[in-house]
């Protein structure tokens, strides 16, 4: 039975107003805990507001707790550590071992910027300075903090090792969704079913629009590689190093040993996605039923026939001699950096070629300029005219869509006592708002960047 009443409140530190930089602040009991730490991204891998100061004391924060390994929820932990965080660091075991590439790969990346002295954090020294701290604790498994908290993980169905964090307290549940999978995945389990839950802060990425039927999306990328084959073009395929990149081969995998499309080279072409899927063998217990049983009967579910792999800055180089038709999987997933700006560059001004996006573009970065019928883009001081086919694929999204962001609250319906809707762009999260309120009658809002509100417990 739950004590007298108590009070704990939320800071909405950042991911309010934007898909991006979740950061959230639970206090309460002389105990502060953040949620994710990550960068903002729009037009570039982060925006100039990453690095200005906490909107809290950092080295008072006494548990960082980690949702999943994206950057735009682990991407500000360097600049934390260099800042005075004395804490504990806690996700699941797999998305520890997936931040260490991916915080590496963002040290390299955001070191090398001289104009606002970022190598004083993004530095190897305070990456390894986090990861050296960093726990890894398995789904429902009880984490040990003191002061009434109990704190466990339920599988999000994101990506590898992604997490829903449940905080009880005197009775009471606050869920922090962090990302919500696209469920059912190729590969993970689906997104396990929030039960009894008080209070919800709940991502809204695709809060205002549904993605295709799934059963038609394996359908569709084999339309476009056979369209693109007939024209002997090359098909280019900005992709997310983590999830996207792994789902990606997984498909094609089912496509080429099917014999529904026809052979040509498949580059996989981003060291950093290469890196991570080598971690996704190290896990196949928390793939769901299907792709277990495909591992089982020896497939390897990331490799097949065709497939080149160009770890090296020249092999990457080489894709570009090597003849038509082919396709080419590189990073970053919304052509802010990465290999793949430099494809576009090569291949966007052919007709014959293709470019398939396969995920959410944030606005203000290329590949939303692109989705958006952009004729003529700017690369390495050029301008490059876009005459290549775009397509887009939206159920290869790792997120739910709003039907199914309704669905996953509905089963906390008649409990919950108000849920925080974040993560989102504003339209997007002010519309799955609104949803929320009309067909469950939920006391819905979306906070604004800053706001701290108080909950009862």
């Amino acid at each position: 039975m739950a004590d007298l009443e108590k009070k704990l409140s939320i800071t909405f530190c950042g991911g309010t107003g934007s898909v991006t930089g979740a950061n959230f602040l639970l206090e309460g009991e002389g105990k502060k805990f953040l949620i994710d730490c990550g960068l903002t991204q729009n037009s570039k891998l982060a925006d100039e507001s990453n690095w200005e100061a906490f909107p809290y004391d950092v080295s008072t924060i006494d548990i960082l707790f980690i949702t999943h390994s994206h950057i735009d929820h682990i991407g500000r932990i360097p600049k934390l550590m260099h800042d005075g965080f004395k804490g504990r660091i806690i996700s699941t075991e797999a998305t520890r071992d997936l931040a260490r590439p991916m915080l590496l790969d963002t040290v390299h990346i955001l070191g090398r910027d001289k104009e606002h002295n970022l190598d004083k954090f993004y530095n190897e020294e305070m990456a390894e300075k986090a990861l050296a701290i960093w726990e890894g604790v398995p789904y429902h498994q009880d984490v040990n903090i003191d002061h009434g908290f109990r704190v466990t993980f339920k599988d999000a169905g994101h990506i590898l090792g992604s997490a829903m964090v449940h905080f009880v307290y005197n009775g009471k549940t606050i869920v922090f969704t962090g990302d919500l999978g696209n469920s059912p995945s190729p590969i993970l389990r689906d997104t396990e079913t929030l039960i009894d839950a008080d209070y919800v802060i709940m991502e809204s990425v695709y809060g205002d629009r549904n993605h295709e039927d799934r059963a038609e999306r394996r359908k569709i990328l084999e339309s476009v590689i056979e369209d693109n084959y007939k024209r002997g073009g090359a098909l280019v395929v900005p992709t997310f190093s983590l999830e996207r990149s792994q789902e990606l081969l997984f498909e094609i995998n089912t496509l080429v040993e099917g014999k529904r499309i026809p052979p040509m080279p498949i580059y996989f072409d981003s060291p950093l996605a290469i890196k991570l899927t080598s971690i996704y063998h190290k896990y196949t217990d928390l793939f769901n039923e299907t792709a277990k049983a495909q591992i089982s009967a020896g497939d390897d579910i990331f490799s097949f026939p065709g497939l080149k792999i160009t770890p090296e800055t020249e092999d990457s180089k080489d894709i570009l001699r090597a003849p038509s038709p082919k396709i080419i999987i590189a990073g970053s997933g919304m052509s802010n950096g990465g290999r793949i700006i430099h494809h576009e560059h090569n291949y966007l001004p052919d007709s014959k070629n293709t470019l398939l996006l396969t995920g959410y573009q944030s606005q203000g970065t290329l590949g939303r300029t692109i989705e958006d019928g952009a004729k003529t883009i700017r690369l390495f001081g050029e301008d490059i005219q876009v005459r290549a086919n775009i397509e887009k694929i939206s159920g290869y999204s790792g997120h739910k869509d709003s039907d199914n962001l309704i669905n996953f609250i509905e089963s906390v319906a008649n409990t919950v006592t108000r849920v925080f809707v974040v993560m989102g762009e504003p339209k997007s999260s002010l519309f799955l708002v609104q949803r929320l309120r009309d067909y469950l009658g939920i006391d819905a809002v979306a906070p604004e960047q800053g706001q701290k509100i108080d909950i009862v417990c």
